[in-house]
C-alpha cells in the first residue's frame, strides 16, 4: 500500500534518527515492534551510526514474547544480545518491583525509548510498563521517547468503567476507562501530565493513522504482541473477555482462539447462547461450541461455552457485551460460579475482577442481581467526561 500508515519507529528512520543523535540508548521492546518489512526495532537501532544501543529491556511476556500470562520472563541473551555485551532486563519477574526499571538499570543512558504495540484496553500492560518507565526516566532526569503505533482497535470508541482510587494496579495504573481510545503516545501525554511528571517526554507520532481507523485499515502487518493475543478479531473481543480472568470460568486461554472461546466443563453451551440472545447484543454473533483447553484453566477438560464473532465492528460494544456474558455465567452457573481468589498480578488483597473492572462497583451490583443494563448505565458519565478530558491529548484526528 503506497499510503499507509508510518508507525513512529518508520518516522524515526526516515528523518535519520535526528531524535537520538549521539545518545547512549536503552530500549523498551518486545517483537511486534516491527517495520513494515518485518524488521525488528532492535536490529535497525544495531545498525544505525550515531546512536549507541545500551541496554534492552522486555515487558510481560518477555522480550521474545513467548511468556504466558503471569509467568516472570527471565531474560536470556540467546538471539538479539548474544556477543553484544548489551545488558538485558526483564520488567516483570517475581516480585512488584521488578516492574519498573532501577537506577542501576538506568545507569549511564541519556535516553530510554519505548516502542510496544499495545491493543487499547487499560488492563493489557504494556501501557502500564509505559508508564513505569517514564517515572523511572524522569527520576533519573532521562530523556524518554515514545515511538507511537496505532490503537488496533480505532481511536474514536470509549467504553467501560473508570478506575477508582484504591484499585490501581499493574492492570489498571491510572485512571482511565477500560477502553480508552488512545495511542501509547497519546497516552503517555496524559499521564505525564496528570501524574505531574518532569522530565523530557517525546512523542515521535505514525504518520497517516486515523482515529477512525482499525488496524486491518493501516496496511501494516500484524505481528502477535502476546501469546493469547493471535490476531486482529482478538483485540477486538480482549476488553470485554478479559474480565473472565477474574472468575474460575476459561477466558478460551490454551486454544486457538483466546478470549473468542468462553466456558467451563458444567456449561450446556445452548443455553448460554440461547440466554445471550435475548440481550440482542449488537455488532456480535453468538455460537454454541464445546473446546477443550490445552494448559491453564480445565487444560485437557472439555468445556461447554460459547464463541464470539464480531460482525459488526463499529456496533460492537465488548465492554458492555463481556458484562452480559459475566451476569448470564453467574445466573446459569451459580453452584460453580466463583470468583478468581488467587493473587493476581502482584495483588492478593483485593479481588482479581475488581482490579479489572478498576473498583469492587460492577462486582457487587452483579451479586444483588443488578441487570448488566443498569450497572452499564453508570459507566455513561464516565465515558462522557473522558472524551473531554482526553481530547487536548489527541495527536490524530
Amino acid at each position: 500500500m503506497s499510503n499507509r500508515v508510518l508507525t513512529g519507529l518508520e518516522c524515526l528512520v526516515r528523518d535519520q534518527w535526528a531524535t537520538l543523535r549521539g545518545l547512549r540508548v536503552g530500549l523498551v521492546t518486545h517483537p511486534a515492534a516491527i517495520d513494515a518489512a518485518f524488521r525488528s526495532t532492535v536490529d535497525l537501532f544495531r545498525e544505525v551510526p550515531g546512536v549507541q544501543l545500551a541496554a534492552l529491556f522486555g515487558p510481560e511476556h518477555g522480550f521474545f514474547g513467548q511468556e504466558q500470562d503471569l509467568v516472570p520472563a527471565n531474560f536470556s541473551p540467546r538471539s538479539w544480545g548474544k556477543g553484544t555485551g548489551l545488558p538485558h532486563y526483564s520488567l516483570y519477574g517475581e516480585t512488584v518491583e521488578s516492574l519498573r526499571p532501577n537506577d542501576e538499570q538506568l545507569r549511564g543512558l541519556d535516553a530510554l525509548v519505548i516502542d510496544l504495540q499495545d491493543i487499547g484496553s487499560r488492563y493489557y500492560t504494556f501501557q502500564a510498563t509505559m508508564l513505569y518507565c517514564m517515572e523511572a526516566a524522569a527520576r533519573r532526569k532521562l530523556l524518554t521517547v515514545i515511538l507511537d503505533r496505532p490503537n488496533p482497535l480505532g481511536g474514536e470508541v470509549v467504553e467501560g468503567p473508570m478506575l477508582q482510587p484504591g484499585y490501581d494496579s499493574f492492570v489498571g495504573p491510572h485512571p482511565i476507562p477500560t477502553r480508552h481510545g488512545l495511542t501509547m503516545g497519546e497516552l503517555a501525554h496524559l499521564y505525564r501530565s496528570e501524574r505531574g511528571m518532569s522530565g523530557d517526554l517525546r512523542v515521535i507520532p505514525c504518520e497517516g493513522w486515523r482515529r477512525s481507523m482499525s488496524f486491518d485499515q493501516t496496511g501494516l502487518p500484524w505481528v502477535l504482541p502476546s501469546p493469547n493475543m493471535p490476531a486482529l478479531e482478538t483485540a477486538f473481543v480482549y476488553p470485554g473477555q478479559c474480565l473472565l480472568e477474574g472468575t474460575n470460568l476459561s477466558e478460551g486461554r490454551g486454544t486457538t482462539r483466546p478470549f473468542e472461546f468462553c466456558g467451563a466443563p458444567w456449561i450446556d453451551p445452548h443455553m448460554l447462547t440461547a440466554r445471550l440472545r435475548e440481550e440482542n447484543l449488537p455488532g456480535v454473533a453468538l455460537r454454541p461450541l464445546w473446546f477443550r483447553p490445552t494448559f491453564q484453566k480445565f487444560a485437557g477438560q472439555s468445556c461447554g461455552g460459547v464463541q464470539l464473532h464480531v460482525t459488526d465492528r463499529d456496533a460492537f460494544r465488548p465492554v458492555r457485551t463481556g458484562l452480559c456474558i459475566l451476569a448470564a455465567l453467574r445466573e446459569l452457573c451459580a453452584p460453580h460460579f466463583d470468583w478468581r481468589r488467587e493473587p493476581y498480578e502482584f495483588v492478593s488483597d483485593r479481588l482479581a475482577i475488581d482490579l479489572l473492572f478498576g473498583s469492587p462497583r460492577e462486582r457487587l451490583a452483579l451479586e444483588a442481581g443488578e441487570s448488566p443494563q443498569a450497572i452499564a448505565l453508570q459507566w455513561e458519565p464516565d465515558e462522557g467526561t473522558f472524551l473531554k478530558r482526553r481530547q487536548c491529548w489527541l495527536l490524530y484526528s
